[in-house]
């Protein structure tokens, strides 16, 4: 269980990830955009990447919605940029695994902010919040293996 202080520095942290969104632009030269949409709670995000060779050279997202579907995805896109295609589909399965109450991915430290989202995964009905911008992240992982005459992860 977790102290009331850490507790605390969680909604601290996503409150300003809500309130101060990292990457939450236009992206000029995007290779892939993906729009996801939760029409139960209102939340929607057009993710769009740029993606050069095997690397997300950057990532950005436009979207609206609840403190934790917008947090989670800016936290989400301070980690993509710069990974691998694998280490992206492994980051979503590994905040997918946290969403759905794994004890171990809640303690991974390659999770980074991403971490203080774990408390979400006592409310069900705001998983898929959590978990929208990375639904999207594995659709356009998805769209991008396809565009390169790939299979799909």
């Amino acid at each position: 269980m977790e102290s009331p202080q850490l507790s605390s520095l969680y909604q601290q942290l996503i409150l300003e990830h809500y309130r101060n969104p990292r990457n939450k632009a236009e992206l000029d030269e995007k290779t892939v955009e993906i729009h996801m949409a939760n029409p139960v709670c209102g939340d929607e995000i057009r993710l769009q990447l740029r993606i050069e060779g095997d690397q997300i050279a950057d990532a950005k997202f436009i979207g609206s919605g609840c403190s934790i579907s917008q947090a989670a995805v800016s936290m989400m896109t301070t980690r993509l940029e710069g990974a691998s295609l694998d280490e992206a589909d492994a980051l979503a399965v590994r905040f997918t695994e946290m969403m759905h109450g794994d004890d171990s991915a809640a303690k991974d430290k390659s999770l980074g902010d991403l971490r203080a989202l774990q408390g979400v995964s006592k409310f069900p009905v705001r998983i898929k919040c959590a978990l929208l911008g990375f639904d999207a992240l594995q659709e356009a992982l998805k769209k991008e293996a396809e565009d390169v005459g790939g299979e799909p992860n």
